[in-house]
């Protein structure tokens, strides 16, 4: 990944989580995961597109701010390094956990959150690179 731009290198570190995440959650509707939780309006289900977005949304934001911050600010590398895989552990805490998912749904989307941990710190780590070898 080090030849690829920088929005190259994020395309491919928001696809890599998005297949990976996609895959976690196939596994877990196969192990038997309902995805159900009860939601203010009644009933509600986590669907693949639900998965796909909360996998892609935040990584590419994230991203895409690290890619246009470090080349002029490069601690925002090891802030990214740090804050990402914080805020995917800490989304488990806030948003899973309290869900009333199966113990299989709950444990499949809290994989989800941690498959974005390394994905995380590698495509930042990689950003970072790219602004020093840029000049910036």
């Amino acid at each position: 990944m080090s030849r690829l731009p920088r929005a190259a290198l994020i395309g491919v570190a928001v696809g890599v989580a998005v297949v990976a995440n996609l895959i976690v959650y196939l596994i877990g509707r196969a192990a038997g995961g309902t995805f159900v939780f009860t939601a203010n309006n009644g009933p509600a289900e986590v669907d693949a597109a639900t998965v796909a977005g909360f996998s892609l949304v935040p990584l590419l934001v994230g991203l895409a701010v690290v890619a246009l911050l470090a080349p002029r600010a490069p601690w925002v590398v090891r802030a990214a390094v740090v804050i990402g895989p914080v805020l995917a552990i800490g989304t488990i805490v806030v948003m899973t956990l309290p869900a009333d998912f199966d113990s299989v749904s709950t444990t499949t989307l809290a994989l989800c959150h941690l498959t974005l941990v390394p994905i995380t710190i590698a495509a930042a780590l990689a950003l970072g690179r790219r602004s020093r070898v840029a000049g910036g």
